[in-house]
């Protein structure tokens, strides 16, 4: 299916968002994330679905100094 991923177009097999996070290599435990302008909180990415043309953000700490 395709989706929008931080402004990208992108196709992807996953079928919920923490399954997307993993296919696109988003394992730090900081990650924010939200679907569609809303927040999906950690506990609830294993059952929130994706749908085809879904807009999703997902923000992870960088480090610096």
């Amino acid at each position: 299916m395709r989706i929008v991923i931080n402004g990208e177009a992108c196709d992807t097999e996953s079928t919920t968002l923490d399954k997307l996070l993993i296919e696109k290599d988003y394992q730090h435990p900081a990650i924010a994330t939200a679907l569609n302008a809303s927040i999906v909180h950690r506990g609830d990415r294993s059952n929130t679905e994706l749908k085809e043309g879904d807009q999703v953000e997902i923000v992870a700490p960088i480090g610096g100094g």
